[in-house]
């Protein structure tokens, strides 16, 4: 099968690249997105070697179950292995033998195949287009917040960031509360958000500091942890999201001082975020991009790492 492998170092498209698992349900991938963790672990992230890309659309083409054959589906990243605890208390993405897709020990989306247990695939409306299905992943994350906190609608929230994954947090948070301040660096993003009725700002001043219950920190980068901890009140929340390459060393004597709890936020589970989609609850499609062919992921993933750049695509 066509791909794009990274060696640690960098990537380079090879057309012939070993078929996936058969003893996993089958995946013809239609469409794969580039995120912000994709990015990171080209700078070293993970230490990964293999295919990248976790965020995909396809349709099955190899499975036990008939009823999966031939439908389009997305698929949960990870795949536990079934035998310790946190597997038996259906917790796989914390799972200390697991597998991640295009992460950690397991090929992902930038290739013509993948392979996945049947269990972690998903069958999607027909309502839900390929380009929205590629979010469903991002969504399900940004999902994950309201099953770790208990939102008030009473409370101020503020995230840090304007990306693609604060993005989807800002659609999902609008959801449960009204007054939510998102504070980015790049206008043409920050116009999304206020179409959804979400403040926003550049940048942080005096007047912000700690002035709210919630902050969502969706930056990718380490300086959103300080602003986090600026804007939030003592005895708040900081939710963190983002996932940095990085061995700088983060100053957590704020988060001490104002005993603020800090909430770390990974992968969410995929129904909530498909409903979301069906219903038109939430649209993204105010947050696609581009589209690149598998062999021009060079200039896709140059294209993604340019700031005012939201979603960008790969078809095999």
């Amino acid at each position: 099968m066509k791909a794009a492998v990274f060696d640690g170092k960098k990537m380079r498209f090879v057309p012939d690249y070993p078929d996936p698992n058969l003893d996993e349900a089958i995946v013809k991938i239609t469409l794969a997105g580039i995120c912000g963790t994709d990015l990171e672990m080209l700078n070293g992230y993970m230490g990964y070697h293999g295919i990248l890309g976790h965020e995909f659309v396809g349709v099955v083409i190899k499975s036990h179950n008939k009823d999966l054959m031939g439908k389009r589906v997305v698929g949960e990243i990870n795949v536990g292995c079934g035998k310790c605890q946190s597997c038996k208390d259906g917790m796989d993405r914390h799972c200390s033998n697991r597998t991640v897709l295009g992460i950690l020990h397991r090929n992902g989306a930038f290739a013509e195949f993948l392979s996945l247990p049947e269990k972690n695939l998903h069958l999607l409306p027909d309502n839900v287009s390929d380009e929205q299905a590629v979010f469903v992943e991002p969504l399900a994350a940004a999902f994950e917040i309201t099953q770790q906190v208990d939102l008030n609608p009473d409370w101020k929230i503020g995230i840090v960031g304007d990306g693609r994954l604060a993005q989807l947090v800002a659609n999902v948070l609008k959801l449960y509360c009204s007054d939510i301040v998102c504070f980015g660096r790049h206008q043409n993003k920050l116009e999304n958000l206020k179409r959804l009725g979400v403040h926003t700002k550049i940048g942080i001043d005096s007047a912000d500091e700690h002035k709210f219950d919630l902050v969502v920190e969706a930056t990718g980068n380490n300086s959103g942890f300080s602003d986090a901890t600026r804007l939030v009140k003592p005895r708040g929340t900081v939710i963190l999201k983002s996932t940095v390459a990085s061995q700088e060393n983060l100053d957590l004597t704020p988060a001490v001082v104002n005993e603020i709890t800090l909430i770390g936020s990974r992968c969410g589970t995929f129904r909530p975020a498909i409903e979301a989609l069906s219903s038109k609850k939430i649209s993204v499609d105010n947050l696609i991009d581009s589209t690149y062919p598998l062999e021009k992921f060079q200039d896709a993933l140059e294209h993604a790492k340019k700031p005012g750049t939201l979603k960008v695509f790969l078809k095999p």
